[in-house]
């Protein structure tokens, strides 16, 4: 019997980081995935080109000196975050390109190369970043590339449990990305649905035979009636509280236009303002 030698695909992941402390956050939890599970991890900066001129520095070889200090102060930054960790760097790759746009950048260097996944860390923002957006929720909005939104202050720590917060619309389709992510990481999922007031009954038994039905993964079951006094993402929160989970999935609706993200944002973009776990967000179809 003839074997036949199979190539295996790396999956990717793209990490972009602006050197600040809090971008590290971003760095930790895509070091902990590819400590878990063989991911090749790139990070990335992007910077503007007034960045590397000044009044007595245009030239085109002060340019590439300037491109040149960037790749090694990303280089440094990189190495900082792995020794902090005491971990190994294997399969990484730094880049450095310029941009106009950060988000657009990131979207687009992913998308052309065949990234799984970007992973961000997100500080927070302000009423009038909520309405034009930062470069997390930018992604989120618009990258065809699965996005994962880190807190700031996030601690690299085994990824051991996931909530995937379901509407039930598209389950079949949804469940089979969320135990693509997570059976290499042997994580328990945990499906959780906040029942709505349109929703006249909801059957658990009903829910329960249809993820085993579209899943062979053994995935628990939590439905939640939600406090009627308090918003979905306070309830979220709060469901996200209780169960302390190593991240959270989502699935967001991204075929919106401007008025209706204005006036009707996604609860998925308004829970990554304020996140307690790491979020790994998924376009619906």
């Amino acid at each position: 019997m003839i074997s036949q030698n199979k190539t295996i695909i790396m999956q990717k992941i793209l990490v972009p980081t602006d050197f600040s402390d809090n971008s590290k956050a971003g760095l930790r939890f895509a070091i902990q995935l590819a400590s878990q599970h063989p991911y090749q991890l790139t990070f990335f900066h992007c910077y503007h080109m007034n960045q590397l001129t000044s009044s007595d520095s245009k030239e085109e070889s002060d340019d590439k000196s300037g491109v040149d200090r960037l790749q090694t102060q990303l280089n440094n930054f990189v190495d900082t975050v792995y020794n902090e960790l005491n971990a190994t760097q294997d399969s990484t790759t730094c880049i450095v390109q310029s941009s106009v746009a950060p988000d657009a950048s990131i979207r687009d260097y992913a998308t052309k190369n065949g990234y799984s996944y970007i992973c961000i860390s997100t500080r927070g923002a302000g009423k009038f970043d909520r309405v034009f957006g930062t470069n997390t929720s930018n992604l989120i909005s618009f990258s065809d590339v699965p996005v994962i939104a880190v807190p700031k202050f996030y601690t690299a720590k085994k990824i051991t449990d996931i909530i995937y917060a379901s509407d039930l619309n598209n389950l079949e389709v949804e469940l089979v990305k969320v135990v693509d992510f997570a059976k290499p990481l042997e994580a328990e999922v945990e499906l959780l649905h906040i029942t709505s007031p349109i929703e006249l009954e909801t059957n658990s038994e009903t829910i329960e035979a249809a993820v085993k039905t579209f899943s062979k993964y053994d995935i628990k079951l939590h439905v939640e009636k939600p406090n009627p006094s308090e918003s979905l993402v306070s309830n979220l929160e709060a469901a996200i509280e209780k169960s302390n989970p190593s991240m959270m999935i989502m699935f967001t609706q991204q075929n919106r236009t401007f008025f209706e993200k204005l006036f009707l944002s996604s609860k998925t973009e308004e829970f990554s303002f304020n996140l307690k776990v790491p979020l790994l967000v998924f376009s619906k179809l």
